[in-house]
């Protein structure tokens, strides 16, 4: 399948920042925010459905991901300015906004800063995102892998940095075995999908991610800040996919953020886990679609 070329845009501080396009170039435009311990690699497995679908994806990698330059005292809001900065490069008015796991909150952000009258997002679409992890009640109730990873990126971000850059030598150099840790636990047909993805697949998108590992330490702490706005604040069309065998995100916090963001529409799928839209991409992915 291959890969599109990456792209690289000069933010307004200087900062650069790292993106991929995939589907239908002339399509509706779509901002993906990847998920956790990946890169903008991660909807490279949807090109054709998003192609499908008439949709343009344009999927960015966080600060300090790949190219993309770090910020080390970002936070999930800070997003939305560079997400404007890359609509303003790309000469895109409107857009709908993805988030998978650790990039929900950051399409949340998206939409409560560039929504409403006037604004740039039209719409949110986000699978298994996750409430303000700076809360401690909310954070106990994190799977025990994520909270480990957060307590070390905020406690020992030297040994985070390497043990993310381990992580990242078995995503690149053994693709078979970062599979197995990856679908460990996962509903049996989204593991199978996962290894039916053909190249760039979920590991090559950790590896990219993983390489030097500073950028994941710097993705770790900045989940578990405050987000610097609230779910009462996206005012723009929201739905949220969850499924009801989802082994790392709660369904109740989907129920909660749904109750939080005014006309949120809740999907819960069941029997489905945590990597429900590579099973069924469509499925999701539709909803970025204009009505």
């Amino acid at each position: 399948m291959g890969s599109p070329a990456e792209r690289v845009i000069t933010l307004p501080d200087g900062r650069a920042l790292a993106y991929r396009e995939y589907g239908d170039p002339a399509g509706a435009p779509a901002v993906n925010c990847h998920g956790g311990l990946l890169s903008g690699l991660d909807v490279a497995p949807f090109d054709a459905v998003t192609r499908e679908l008439g949709l343009r994806v344009i999927s960015p990698d966080r600060p300090g991901i790949g190219a993309s330059t770090s910020s080390p005292a970002r936070t999930t809001a800070d997003w939305a300015d560079d997400v404007r900065a890359l609509l303003d490069a790309l000469g895109i008015e409107r857009t709908a906004v993805f988030g998978w796991s650790m990039g929900g909150q950051y399409a949340l952000a998206c939409g409560a800063r560039l929504g409403g009258p006037g604004g740039r997002v039209e719409r949110v679409v986000v699978v298994a995102g996750c409430l303000p992890l700076d809360d401690g009640a909310t954070f106990e109730h994190l799977n025990a892998m994520d909270r480990r990873l957060t307590r070390l990126a905020q406690h020992h971000p030297h040994v985070a940095r390497e043990v993310f850059r381990s992580l990242g030598e078995v995503a690149r150099h053994r693709p078979e075995a970062w599979a197995h840790l990856t679908t460990r636990g996962a509903v049996p047909e989204e593991g199978k999908a996962l290894d039916a993805l053909p190249d760039p697949g979920i590991a090559s998108a950790a590896a990219h991610a993983l390489e030097h590992g500073d950028g994941m330490v710097e993705e770790y702490v900045a989940w578990a800040r405050p987000w610097g706005f609230a779910p009462e604040d996206v005012t723009v069309p929201t739905v949220l996919h969850q499924g009801t065998h989802d082994d790392l995100v709660p369904h109740a916090w989907a129920d909660l953020l749904a109750a939080r963001i005014s006309g949120a529409r809740l999907v819960s799928h069941e029997g489905a886990g945590h990597f429900l839209t590579y099973r069924d991409p469509a499925a999701v992915l539709r909803d970025l679609v204009a009505a």
